[in-house]
């Protein structure tokens, strides 16, 4: 080839390089107008929630909260000058209804992302359409093990401590305070109830009797009879609030005395107590567990925080533990959308997740890493006593293997000034 010719064909390349520059930046540019949910000036997010149906006691305020949070943080900018829109759907706590409204979120009113959705047998039930639409599913608003499975739900990701590491701090308080004596396990009859169940047992070896209900039928009279039949002395229960009430309804109904000892998302204080009126002072004894600050603590400086954006944006609801778990939530998710960027992608809010780093109002650590999916790696126990719901003792981590149970003491955070993060 002659030089000449070299040369004419080196500058055309160089000219279709230049050309092709502008296409590249153009093309990005298209890319990040073409994520779902994202404009200039707003990001909108959605969830299913409870609002009605058998769920709806407690829970149903939880994302009352989470919206007053983003309308706070909404008022000083937003996150990277855009304003968060939450649309929060209600499904009844009814899986054929989540899917429902999943598939509405995600197709008609194209989120960028799932934040909180709530329950285990409503959140399974989507699980596999969230996975091939790839939106992120951050947080959900239960301790299943199910949302713990990265190489199958790559954009799924719990929040909460699961059943399963809960289940064995409860049962080593059990062993601990009530050597020898006979327990027993009452359970909701899906993943909720096997993960306590498998983590009680992992702990305590076989319980000595168990029963589990449906949140379909609020009979749970036989099952409670059949726990005293077996002299139940101590029960762990994992329970909603509204099965909870009613399991130690009967249980004082029907004169059977046993210490109950209930998973975190059924011991609200401030829940149970509405549900059960006068008869509230069954609970007095009631052994949980949480990882957020109590909401009791009027000196703790989260919750002086959370209450004054409660008075000014969402005043009507009580301030109570599903609150302070809304506005825990909240702002975990601010600050994976501060990770992910000013010009953010759906891969890019899963990576900030999964690279995880996050601290806040919680007692324990988060245990997101690569690899895993999980939220909070545990809790501290708490006790009803006169009429308060109030810590007692270190908090405990563990994994849901056979990792083992250990104290944590490092001391908590305090909120950033008016508790918006900044990174």
């Amino acid at each position: 080839m002659r030089p000449t010719t070299r040369r004419v064909l080196a500058a055309a390349a160089g000219l279709a390089l230049l050309a092709a520059l502008p296409a590249c930046a153009d093309d990005e540019k298209q890319a990040a107008e073409n994520v779902p949910g994202v404009s200039d000036s707003e990001v909108v997010i959605g969830t299913h929630q409870p609002l009605t149906g058998p769920a709806a006691p407690g829970y149903s305020k939880i994302s009352a909260a989470t919206k007053a949070y983003f309308e706070h943080v909404n008022s000083k900018g937003g996150v990277h000058g855009r304003k968060i829109v939450y649309k929060v759907m209600d499904d009844g706590y009814n899986p054929a209804n989540t899917e429902n409204v999943v598939r509405k979120l995600v197709l008609d009113d194209k989120v960028f992302a799932l934040l909180g959705g709530l329950g285990t047998p409503t959140h399974t039930n989507v699980l596999e359409f969230v996975k091939t639409q790839k939106v992120p599913d951050l947080f959900v608003a239960s301790g299943s093990r199910n949302w713990n499975q990265p190489d199958k739900y790559p954009t799924t990701f719990g929040w909460q401590p699961d059943y399963t590491v809960e289940g064995k701090i409860l049962a080593g308080y059990v062993k601990r305070e009530f050597p020898g004596a006979k327990v027993c396990h009452f359970g909701q009859n899906d993943d909720f109830g096997r993960d306590s169940l498998a983590g009680v047992e992992q702990v305590l070896g076989p319980v000595a009797a168990k029963q589990t209900y449906t949140t379909t039928n609020q009979q749970v009279g036989p099952a409670i009879g059949a726990l005293r039949a077996a002299g139940c002395q101590v029960v762990v229960a994992a329970t909603i609030p509204g099965f909870t009430a009613l399991a130690m309804g009967q249980a004082a109904g029907q004169g059977f005395k046993a210490q109950w000892v209930v998973s975190n998302v059924g011991a609200d204080y401030t829940t149970l107590s509405a549900q059960l009126g006068d008869k509230k002072v069954i609970l007095e004894g009631m052994v949980a567990d949480n990882y957020l600050p109590n909401v009791a603590d009027t000196a703790n400086p989260w919750i002086q925080e959370f209450t004054k954006i409660h008075q000014k944006y969402n005043a009507g609801n009580p301030v109570d533990g599903n609150a302070i778990y809304g506005y825990s939530m909240a702002y975990t998710f601010v600050q994976a959308m501060l990770a992910a960027g000013p010009d953010p992608t759906r891969e890019k809010l899963v990576e900030a997740v999964r690279k995880g780093g996050f601290r806040g109002p919680g007692l324990v650590p988060f245990r997101y890493a690569e690899g895993v999916h999980a939220g909070y790696g545990g809790v501290r126990l708490t006790k009803v006593s006169n009429g308060v719901q109030a810590y007692f003792g270190p908090a405990y981590t563990t994994d849901d293997g056979d990792g083992a149970v250990t104290e944590f003491t490092d001391p908590p955070t305090n909120p950033p000034a008016d508790a918006v993060p900044t990174s």
